[in-house]
């Protein structure tokens, strides 16, 4: 059985991500594994060696407590025969308790709630966000506090790379079970390059590995790239946008270095599902 992870931090967008992991983890069938990392401070010196193991297990026992208290004032009383566990445990880094929980399990999806009153802008300032796109062996979906569950359109971000073809793949897998509609779009330059060509083949690359039918495709010409994509998601209503994020040249990576983060605002109202190329 697949497993959809949801890392949990308490705050009040954690609240609408657990909702929404909870959401598409009963829609697809999979598990759903809620986790919350923490940290104690390092001690020193022998006589704090009882303490401090005394300290571990009552620091653990509390967090296990609060979390599952977490998930059931938030879905529901009881959590029993809701393919939910639970589980917090400690690291000195929340990153890479994260990205081992994640690799443990070989999980479908890793699930954060984007935080603060600028998403965009905090998934740049903060470590976390950003460590887990770039090192995730999993896609990553980051949701925002206003995310609407009812998922009717998917946008994918394309520029033709042969990694995209397995991303869509997992996207058409998520698409299936909403019936939800894909729409593939590749914004290219010039209207009189190869665009529509490249799509041609593209397209016919994609058919060879994706069966599901509801999926079109789109190439739009303008120099605006993020621009354009976001005046795309806005007047089509999109539900979800998903994109490869490449090492060097990545989406996020490029929007932060561009400053764009006021113009980017759709992005924090829909969630953003994000693919390492490394792992397709």
């Amino acid at each position: 059985m697949k497993t959809i992870i949801f890392a949990a931090d308490y705050s009040k967008n954690s609240v609408t991500a657990l909702k929404y992991a909870y959401g598409l983890s009963s829609k697809l069938g999979t598990n759903l594994l809620v986790i919350h990392v923490y940290n104690l401070p390092m001690m020193f010196g022998m006589e704090f060696e009882d303490f401090y193991e005394n300290l571990e297990k009552k620091t653990l026992k509390k967090h296990n407590t609060k979390l599952k208290n977490f998930c059931k004032k938030h879905l529901g009383k009881d959590l029993t025969g809701m393919k939910i566990q639970t589980e917090a445990f400690e690291n000195l880094s929340v990153s890479q308790g994260i990205l081992s929980k994640t690799n443990e399990y070989n999980a479908f999806m890793l699930v954060i709630g984007m935080k603060k009153e600028s998403a965009i802008k905090e998934l740049f300032m903060g470590d976390t966000s950003m460590s887990l796109i770039e090192k995730s062996p999993s896609p990553v979906l980051l949701v925002p506090a206003n995310a609407n569950e009812n998922l009717k359109l998917i946008v994918y971000a394309t520029d033709f790379e042969q990694e995209d073809i397995g991303a869509i793949f997992i996207v058409s897998q998520i698409a299936r079970k909403f019936n939800a509609r894909i729409v593939v779009v590749h914004i290219a330059p010039n209207s009189l390059g190869d665009g529509n060509l490249k799509m041609e083949w593209f397209k016919e690359m994609v058919q060879q590995k994706v069966t599901y039918k509801k999926i079109k495709y789109r190439v739009l010409f303008s120099e605006e790239i993020f621009e354009t994509l976001k005046n795309y998601i806005d007047s089509n209503d999109a539900d979800m946008v998903a994109m490869l994020e490449r090492e060097k040249s990545g989406f996020l990576k490029n929007l932060f270095k561009r400053d764009m983060v006021k113009e980017m605002e759709s992005f924090e109202k829909i969630p953003l599902l994000s693919f390492n190329e490394v792992n397709y």
